[in-house]
């Protein structure tokens, strides 16, 4: 059993439909059938969305995700529309809400790897391989990868576990063309964020992308190159062979499995809230990696 520890009640707000509560946001549609995508504070690990919030996070990575946008405008188009607030909306939605075209959405999670790790790294040291894909010998936790590559995964509910799947079943799913085209801007971008990354002293080892289509038109979608969606690392810090210093949430998922949490991983029972230590050192680690990014500071 996972999912919400405490599912929230979503704000109506007139001339809005609500749609859908994810894990971190809130989707509403408005009366032009545009989608409104208002990111929340929320923040989950060990598929649980926890009952603590980390204060601002929710404009840090809407923020971020404009940036990159402005950065990636020459390789993809994306789906922001504006970013005012829609009428009668709740003034503290201000600077994380998003109006976005609707998309036809591709099913897949688009995830690019430069650097093994997580999932990836569990398959490898099974069978030399990543989403099927052969890698050579003797790379371990935290090694560059001869060449960035893209390792498909299907989309899960909340809750659920998002699942590492082969190109060509992807193919089989959406179509060679689409899956060609998926693979084509996954590397694209990634290797533009991997490039900004590394000027900012960050290494992006890898990251995850949603696509949808406009018509013919491939467009990139939800957040973009954020701590959320992205394995964020530091340079200086960079070794392979171990587990590296993350700007991410990696505070919270290391309280979570301490002995001071007092929680199993493996029962069936809720995560307990986070400490104020935990929450004031994520939200530092969410702030730290929009400034280094963006080269601006965050008030």
């Amino acid at each position: 059993m996972s999912g919400f520890v405490e599912k929230p009640e979503p704000i109506q707000v007139p001339g809005l439909v609500h749609l859908h509560t994810g894990k971190v946001r809130e989707l509403y549609q408005n009366e032009a059938g545009d989608l409104v995508m208002v990111a929340s504070d929320r923040i989950s690990a060990f598929d649980w969305v926890l009952p603590t919030e980390i204060p601002d996070k929710g404009s840090i990575l809407t923020q971020l995700s404009l940036w990159w946008f402005d950065q990636l405008a020459d390789l993809i188009p994306n789906h922001v529309l504006s970013t005012e607030l829609p009428e009668g909306a709740p003034a503290d939605w201000a600077g994380r809400t998003l109006v976005c075209k609707s998309l036809q959405m591709v099913p897949v999670e688009a995830v690019a790897r430069g650097y093994l790790t997580g999932s990836g790294l569990l398959e490898y040291n099974e069978s030399r391989t990543v989403c099927g894909l052969a890698l050579p010998e003797g790379l371990t936790d935290g090694s560059e990868l001869p060449a960035p590559i893209f390792t498909p995964a299907t989309k899960a509910a909340v809750g659920e576990h998002d699942e590492n799947v082969s190109y060509e079943e992807v193919a089989r799913q959406v179509g060679a063309d689409t899956a060609a085209r998926l693979r084509q801007a996954t590397l694209a971008v990634y290797a533009r964020g991997r490039d900004i990354a590394r000027d900012r002293g960050i290494i992006l080892a890898d990251t995850k992308f949603e696509f949808g289509f406009d018509g013919d038109t491939l467009v990139i979608g939800d957040e973009v190159l954020t701590p959320d969606s992205s394995r964020f690392w530091p340079v200086d810090q960079w070794e392979p062979g171990r587990a590296q210093p993350s700007y991410d949430k990696q505070f919270v998922r290391d309280w979570l499995t301490s002995a001071e949490s007092g929680w199993d991983r493996k029962s069936e029972q809720p995560p307990p809230p986070l400490p104020q230590e935990v929450v004031d050192r994520t939200r530092a680690k969410y702030v730290e990696a929009y400034e280094r990014l963006t080269g601006t500071s965050w008030s």
